[in-house]
């Protein structure tokens, strides 16, 4: 088994998910294994992760369940998961995001010792650019992209990112592109188990290791084009709100 794994949270993902497998499926760096976690969908979600998988030939992608609702529990029970099959790198994206097809070997490069030839990380977060295919104008890509640097901007000086016990500065690794050490994940206490609407599980993470080490970074190689749907649905600026705090809290969350 590698010491690879990619963990995927689904919820209701049966019409979208496909563009996120292919981007998987054509890794310059296959050597990975694939967990795809089941939040309780009700679409079928499953069946088609597994109809994909069977169609190539893919036998290291496995779907497993997670019944609890929330996008921290899933990610959560997929990593324990991947770890108990003998994982000790773990890299995280979600079911409407397209990793670039050199993801998976830049996490790995990030994440192997000096040692062994790559940059001794023991967690990196990705780059994450708008999605070409979903209708939005490059204007809005722009400003989304231009929002995520902004935000971990501000998280360096946010008084809740602050405090003795830190001993590094914030560090911005969204859900959907992360990479972490086995050893850290767990030393760290993981994904919080909680739903989306109650807290951002990959901020909760981060804040957890920056107590624990300070060989952290984010890596602008390590690139996912993420969904913009909540954009289109939400607006431009209700979405900016929803990532700071939940500022704004639609009465649907699970955008699809």
């Amino acid at each position: 088994m590698s010491g690879l794994a990619v963990v995927v949270p689904v919820y209701q993902e049966a019409a979208g998910i496909e563009p996120t497998l292919l981007a998987l499926a054509a890794q310059h760096d296959a050597d990975f294994d694939a967990w795809f976690v089941d939040n309780g969908s009700t679409d079928g979600s499953a069946d088609v992760v597994r109809a994909f998988a069977d169609s190539r030939g893919l036998t290291r992608w496995r779907v497993i369940d997670e019944p609890q609702k929330g996008t921290g529990a899933a990610a959560d029970t997929g990593m324990r998961a991947a770890i108990a099959a003998g994982a000790t790198l773990l890299a995280r994206t979600d079911a409407d995001c397209l990793p670039r097809e050199d993801w998976t070997a830049s996490v790995r490069r990030a994440l192997t010792p000096r040692d062994a030839g790559g940059l001794g990380l023991r967690l990196v977060g990705g780059e994450l650019v708008a999605r070409r295919d979903e209708g939005t104008g490059w204007i809005t890509r722009a400003v989304l992209r231009g929002a995520v640097h902004l935000a971990e901007a501000f998280g360096r000086i946010r008084p809740g990112n602050r405090g003795d016990g830190y001993l590094g500065p914030y560090l911005m690794a969204a859900g959907c592109n992360v990479g972490i050490t086995a050893e850290l994940y767990l030393a760290a206490g993981g994904f919080p188990r909680t739903a989306i609407e109650d807290l951002h599980e990959d901020r909760a993470l981060v804040n957890a290791v920056r107590r624990l080490t300070r060989d952290y970074a984010r890596r602008s190689d390590v690139v996912v084009y993420g969904s913009s749907r909540r954009v289109r649905a939400w607006g431009l600026r209700r979405t900016l709100l929803w990532y700071k705090d939940h500022a704004y809290r639609p009465e649907v969350v699970d955008i699809r």
